[in-house]
């Protein structure tokens, strides 16, 4: 099989992908509340009648990063939430992506940032029973990023052609950008994503970071992860796991390629349980939205980087991967 150029540039996902994301952004812009908003503010510091029903917070962090770093990154916030809010603040590490959607499914968790598959996961394996409050903005306005697809510098690989017969590593079943979205726009494409088809072996590298790592260590030929699409290279992009990556020390950008960029996909959401008082839900939603303003250290630390702040989030954003979920689900029954 030869691939075209047009599928090797950065529109391989497809036309079926982007309008729909399009249509969401533009039906959700003017109802949304954002960062931006002057009228966007901090809420005031006290404990709130809600407090009776959520007597802590529990908050689920996904895989992808080793744990002391993830619960570091995440400790300014965990303590500003407490401090507004003053109820015990607690975060839940998982070793993957389905530790977070298994928590959410056996209520023992309260909130959790998630990739938009693992939103659509978690929504579906629940029966509805989580909702997002807020998505990342961009600095470009826009409430969306990219897959990436990544190989040594030296490798000599330049373009997907070369991928022919060379080994790709995922990040996680669950994730978006490293597996949901690169394996539908590569079907799309009419290229074979199980082992053996087109490429000699694909595998799970048990999160982005650890993907990237695999490639780096030349475990791996390729890898895919996430970025914003947004800012400079050189340095990871704006935000995303490159980013992340090159912040800490662990990645010199010079040292890999990038020979394939997915069309946008939806940022993920910051989530609640549905059944979670309503006033909770709203405190939740202005804290994130003044967060990037009041704190932006703590912003930063929680997005990997920075953008605009934040929108405030709908279902009907998300519809489309609920969708790719379930033909991914379908998918996996016929070939068992």
């Amino acid at each position: 099989m030869t691939i075209s150029r047009r599928l090797l540039g950065a529109g391989l996902a497809g036309a079926s992908l982007l309008p729909g994301l399009a249509a969401a952004q533009q039906a959700a812009q003017p109802r949304m509340r954002r960062t931006v908003d002057a009228d966007v503010a901090m809420p005031r510091a006290g404990r709130r009648e809600w407090a009776a029903q959520v007597q802590q917070i529990r908050i689920g962090l996904l895989g992808g990063e080793n744990e002391a770093d993830r619960l570091g990154r995440f400790d300014g916030y965990r303590k500003l939430i407490e401090d507004t809010f003053q109820v015990p603040v607690r975060l839940f590490p998982a070793s993957d992506y389905a530790g977070v959607l298994q928590a959410f499914s056996a209520k023992q968790i309260e909130m959790s940032s998630l990739g938009a598959s693992g939103y659509a996961g978690a929504w579906l394996d629940t029966n509805g029973g989580l909702e997002p409050i807020v998505v990342p903005e961009e600095n470009d306005g826009s409430v969306a990023y990219v897959s990436v697809l990544v190989v040594r510098a030296d490798s000599g690989i330049e373009n997907l052609e070369q991928m022919r017969g060379k080994t790709l590593a995922w990040a996680d079943p669950n994730s978006t950008s490293g597996y949901l979205i690169p394996r539908f726009a590569l079907r799309q494409a009419g290229i074979g994503v199980e082992s053996g088809q087109y490429f000699s072996r694909t595998g799970f590298a048990g999160g982005h970071e650890q993907g990237v790592v695999a490639v780096l260590q030349r475990q791996y030929d390729g890898a895919v992860t996430w970025a914003s699409g947004q800012g400079d290279v050189a340095q990871g992009y704006s935000r995303g796991n490159l980013r992340a990556m090159v912040d800490k020390g662990m990645l010199n950008m010079r040292d890999l390629r990038i020979i394939w960029t997915s069309s946008p996909i939806p940022n993920g959401p910051t989530a609640v349980r549905t059944d979670l008082p309503a006033a909770f839900k709203e405190d939740m939603k202005m804290l994130h939205l003044a967060m990037p303003k009041s704190h932006p250290q703590i912003y930063e630390q929680v997005e990997r980087g920075g953008g605009m702040g934040y929108r405030e989030a709908t279902h009907d954003m998300f519809q489309m991967i609920v969708d790719l979920r379930r033909e991914e689900a379908s998918q996996r029954r016929r070939r068992s």
